[in-house]
Order: C-alpha cells, then sequence, then structure tokens
C-alpha cells in the first residue's frame, strides 16, 4: 500500500460528510467520528455466504471490497466498506440464529482464545485500498447462568461470535492481543492509513 497522499486532501469540517460509510453499523460510524472523519452512512446489501472452502481472511476481505465497491455506485466520496468475523477452530462464527445458537458459541469460545479478523476496503483516487487486521480474544469461563443473562440482554443478537467487547461481554474478556478497535469494528490505525491514501484527512493531532 503506497502512503501517498494526493493532493488537496479532504478535510473534516461542519460542510458535510468526506466520506461514505458502505455500513449501518453505529459502532463503525462512532468509530469513524472518534478519528474526525464525518460520514454519510450508505447501508449496502451483499451475500455475506461463504464460498465453498473459502479462508476466514479471504471471506472478510472479499466483503469488505464487495460492500466498498457497491458503496461507491452510490456516492461520489471516497467509500469504506468493512467486515468482521470471529474465528474459532478455523471456522467462522457468525451472528447467532437465536438464544440457544449465542449461548453454543459462547461456551464454545469461554475459557480459551479466538481470533477476531476485520477486513477494511477504501474505494478512492488512488483505487481501491485494502487491508486485514487480525486480533486474538482470550476470554475467562462463563458461566451458564452468565451466558442466559447476557442473550436476555438484547446485545448479542447481532454481533458476530455473539457477543460484543465494548459492552457487556468485556467483562469476559481475560486479555486482547492486537487492535481493541478492530474487535469493535475497524481498526483506526489501518483504517486512518487507509483513508489518507485517498485523501481523506483524518485528526492527527494537530491543532488548526
Amino acid at each position: 500500500m503506497s502512503d501517498t497522499i494526493p493532493s488537496d486532501p479532504i478535510q473534516p469540517d461542519a460542510s458535510g460528510p468526506v466520506l461514505c460509510l458502505a455500513s449501518a453499523s453505529p459502532r463503525r460510524r462512532d468509530l469513524l467520528a472518534s478519528i474526525g472523519v464525518s460520514v454519510e452512512v450508505r447501508p449496502v446489501d451483499v451475500d455475506e455466504t461463504p464460498r465453498p472452502a473459502e479462508g476466514a481472511v479471504d471471506y472478510v476481505s472479499r466483503l469488505a471490497r464487495e460492500k466498498a465497491l457497491a458503496g461507491a455506485r452510490l456516492s461520489p466520496l471516497p467509500t469504506l466498506g468493512s467486515d468482521t468475523a470471529v474465528v474459532c477452530d478455523g471456522e467462522i462464527l457468525g451472528k447467532p440464529e437465536g438464544a440457544e445458537h449465542a449461548a453454543a458459541m459462547l461456551r464454545r469460545l469461554a475459557g480459551r482464545a479466538h481470533e477476531v479478523l476485520t477486513a477494511v476496503a477504501v474505494s478512492g483516487p488512488a483505487g481501491l485500498r485494502e487491508t486485514c487486521v487480525a486480533t486474538r480474544v482470550t476470554m475467562r469461563e462463563i458461566a451458564d447462568a452468565e451466558i442466559t443473562a447476557y442473550w436476555a440482554s438484547g446485545e448479542p443478537a447481532d454481533k458476530a461470535g455473539g457477543y460484543a467487547i465494548q459492552g457487556l461481554a468485556g467483562v469476559f474478556v481475560e486479555r486482547i492481543e492486537g487492535s481493541h478497535s478492530a474487535v469493535v469494528g475497524l481498526p483506526l490505525f489501518e483504517t486512518a492509513a487507509l483513508l489518507r491514501c485517498q485523501g481523506v484527512a483524518v485528526w492527527g493531532g494537530a491543532l488548526e
């Protein structure tokens, strides 16, 4: 990935969004806002079914690219697509289909480490640029009563792997090795680099 920044980068200001986010995820929107990037939200509909023999990295990377390219057809702005997968023993754990499925996933993740993969793709003046970040997450043992209470909270219903590290499930996480923001939904360090390549300014610590 080149670090060349196009001239006249799009500056974050009050006049409007500087990036199209091809996702309805409020977590990704909030993470981008935290680095000074205002977005227009353009959710896209892509088939998230894994292909036969498709590895987890290839899977999340393909979905990120497809989302970015689909979103770019809806907006003239540089467009970001992303996908996150929880992977255990090489198997992708998707969103729970119900209480029993969610409980089975948490029991599988409890007391051991698993991997969270987040791919990011940005379409813009520099073409399509992408990255994939892996984070190792270790969970403590989780009692069945905790699993039941967690499902009742409503938090895990739409989360990959059946948990949200930024929410109540943070108490289950013993440690992480890698990017915390990637587990939430976007690896900020890598995302900022991709955005700069596309001429989108991000907050860099300088005071105007």
